[in-house]
């Protein structure tokens, strides 16, 4: 009798380990496919988050953008609201230079060297830009028959001091195109500065000359060339800054050069301040 009763015991214990091993491997499969569920939402939001998109969003659609009455983030509570089909965007408003001295001086005399700082940083910045407009300003209206595009004329800078400054215009005419960039690129510049100081002429690939040294206007320059994107001029002025023009479908390095010297490379290097 007790022999029965301990084998009793010994099945009733085996059968409720199997029963809860069982039931850790179902409780382990639904953490499971809750985590892969939490997991991916999470993705699908991090997805959205950076990059705007959806996954599980109808092809044409995208996640919260929505359309009038969709309930989307333009649709609200599922109202009949328009989606967004007019505005002028934001305006260009380059720092008031007078206006940031004056207040970095009053934050300097009460000790917020921090907002001296930045104030002062903001004038230069404005400084910058009037320059900057004003170089492209000098800028012909237009160079080898081709007009100025004036909707894309850019003046911008990333910092102060010149760095990351770009003054930058296009001239067009059908298929023919010259795009004139006035900047401060430290590796543009160390690029150019480097092979015109090896003394190198040229390069060779296939058996054709691709780039070699000039001269535009008494300024040494290099001149290359590619099937793919044309002539491009590199012309440095003084210690840090550039100019780089590049022609799309023009005839020969002649015509290239031709239109290189239209510029007023001594107006530019002065307003630049460079020696």
């Amino acid at each position: 009798m007790a022999m029965k009763n301990q084998r009793l015991v010994c099945a009733v214990a085996l059968a409720f380990c199997t029963l809860a091993s069982a039931e850790a491997q179902v409780l382990n499969r639904l953490k499971q496919r809750v985590g892969n569920n939490a997991e991916n939402k999470a993705g699908q939001k991090i997805d959205e988050l950076f990059s705007g998109k959806d996954k599980n969003a109808p092809p044409g659609g995208q996640a919260g953008q929505g359309t009038p009455g969709s309930g989307g983030m333009n649709g609200g509570m599922g109202g009949n609201n328009p989606a967004n089909t007019s505005g002028g965007g934001l305006i260009s408003t380059p720092p008031d230079v007078p206006q940031n001295l004056t207040e970095a001086e009053a934050a300097y005399k009460r000790n917020s060297y921090g907002e001296a700082r930045y104030a002062v940083q903001q004038a230069m910045l404005g400084v910058e830009l009037e320059i900057g407009n004003k170089i492209l300003k000098s800028l012909p209206e237009s160079i080898s028959g081709l007009p100025k595009e004036a909707d894309r004329d850019q003046v911008a800078s990333n910092g102060w001091g010149w760095a990351g400054l770009i003054i930058k215009r296009e001239y067009q005419k059908g298929d023919k195109q010259l795009t004139i960039n006035v900047a401060n690129n430290s590796a543009w510049m160390a690029g150019v500065n480097a092979y015109l100081a090896s003394g190198g002429y040229a390069q060779q690939t296939g058996g054709q000359q691709n780039w070699k040294q000039t001269k535009v206007k008494g300024y040494r320059a290099v001149i290359e060339y590619s099937e793919g994107s044309g002539y491009k001029l590199s012309i440095p002025l003084g210690q840090s800054s550039l100019v780089l023009c590049e022609g799309l479908n023009f005839a020969s390095e002649q015509e290239m050069m031709t239109a290189a010297n239209a510029l007023d490379l001594d107006g530019i290097k002065n307003m630049l301040g460079e020696q």
